[in-house]
């Protein structure tokens, strides 16, 4: 029986095949689409984001009174217009370059996106995000299957997790994604320096080039090795990357900016896997001033924002979709410790030159009774089915057959492409 890449990592060789071992994503059915350019990177908050904080209902009463402490104050808010129903919203005020991207018409705001009966657990809930597929979230990720569709052969640089592992989102049947968190020092490790190192690396080189066909674990093996050697010089040049613009040195903005150098220098890389954290806010969250949720919105704003500059200046806005989500929300309620608990349906963010911009869904209603709301009102309902969002992006984006990404077809969302 064929081994996967997957159940050769869990052999016991994680630390080569996983740094390693990567797919080729859109390259070849992209091209053949005309989308061979186009860049998708997904921006993962874990943790939870509380959406409320985010996206602020400045006008609903039930907003200042369920967050006596933590609501934002309507002076405060970045105003941005209203939703269908002609709810006034507006960002958190931290997020001024994000507002100024939405003025611009390239950002687009998703709200209610979540799913039925949703997961208050973040290993699960992070899951059925990854996999698309609450009734199994242990599966492979939507991502990962997509590039399981892709022709070979495959790009070993076609995807790109930003992080030191590889997500559930990315991970596939029969390829792999390498975890680069750091472009410079991606290298071929060698004990010795100078001359002996390269004849070491073209000793493993020649080495790797032999896949013996009785032989199908050593094969996997040398095949993975040379997808890594391949990968060396193209990685290197991502690590010289200098930008047009100055990214906030964090480890958001240095993500960022290794996926903005990825692209410039044209490696091969059409997906990247970027993540942030510090959501879990149960106590402290601190939405205004200086406080932690504050910090958080600054330190995403900051990022985002100069990752939209350096690709605008680079002519490489039009072929970059960024698109955000979290496992899940928070309760409407703040709690005793002044942080807000695990709740249910959020905000999905979508970004880019090819985004039509705007505020899609309707905002929840946060009176106690109110439809929009769930859970003896303590909860956002769902709106979107976060798996519509997906499929518009798998279609529209990745030119791509969503039901059969998916697995299952889902209404139509939001037409933000």
């Amino acid at each position: 029986m064929p081994m996967t890449r997957r159940e050769f990592v869990r052999g016991g060789v994680a630390a080569f095949t996983v740094s390693f071992g990567a797919p080729r994503f859109i390259s070849d059915l992209a091209e053949a689409q005309g989308q061979g350019r186009r860049n998708l990177v997904v921006l993962y908050l874990s943790g939870g984001n509380d959406a409320l904080s985010t996206l602020v209902p400045y006008t609903d009463p039930q907003y200042y009174a369920r967050r006596p402490t933590l609501a934002v104050p309507a002076a405060s808010v970045l105003q941005i217009g209203a939703d269908r129903s002609g709810r006034p919203l507006g960002l958190h005020p931290r997020l001024t370059g994000l507002r100024t991207i939405f003025n611009a018409g390239r950002l687009a705001v998703i709200q209610r996106t979540g799913y039925s009966n949703s997961s208050r657990s973040h290993f699960e809930g992070t899951d059925i995000w990854s996999t698309a597929d609450p009734s199994s979230p242990g599966g492979f990720g939507w991502l990962g299957r997509y590039l399981d569709r892709l022709p070979s052969p495959v790009d070993p640089l076609a995807a790109w997790s930003t992080t030191g592992s590889v997500p559930r989102t990315l991970q596939a049947r029969t390829v792999g994604v390498p975890a680069i968190p750091n472009a410079a020092t991606y290298a071929f490790a060698s004990p010795n320096g100078g001359t002996d190192a390269g004849f070491a690396r073209s000793s493993a080189i020649r080495i790797a080039s032999h896949l013996p066909v009785d032989r199908p674990h050593l094969a996997f093996v040398n095949a993975t090795a040379q997808a890594a050697f391949a990968t060396l010089d193209r990685v290197q040049q991502v690590g010289a990357y200098r930008a047009s613009v100055t990214y906030p040195n964090n480890g958001l903005g240095l993500a960022l900016r290794t996926v903005a150098g990825a692209m410039v220098n044209q490696v091969g890389t059409r997906v990247f896997w970027v993540q942030t954290g510090g959501f879990d806010t149960h106590a402290g969250q601190g939405t205004n001033a200086n406080g932690t949720y504050a910090g958080l919105m600054g330190t995403l704003d900051g990022a985002l924002s100069a990752f939209y500059a350096d690709l605008l200046n680079q002519g490489l806005l039009g072929d970059t979709l960024v698109l955000q989500f979290s496992e899940f929300s928070r309760r409407i309620d703040e709690n005793a410790s002044q942080g807000t608990d695990h709740g249910a349906a959020g905000i999905m963010l979508a970004l880019g030159g090819g985004v039509r911009g705007g505020l899609y869904g309707n905002a929840p209603n946060l009176r106690a009774g109110d439809p929009s709301l769930e859970n003896n009102s303590t909860d956002v309902r769902f709106e979107t089915d976060f798996r519509s969002v997906y499929a518009t992006v798998i279609e529209r984006w990745l030119g791509a057959d969503p039901a059969a990404v998916l697995g299952a077809t889902f209404p139509a969302g939001p037409a933000f492409l």
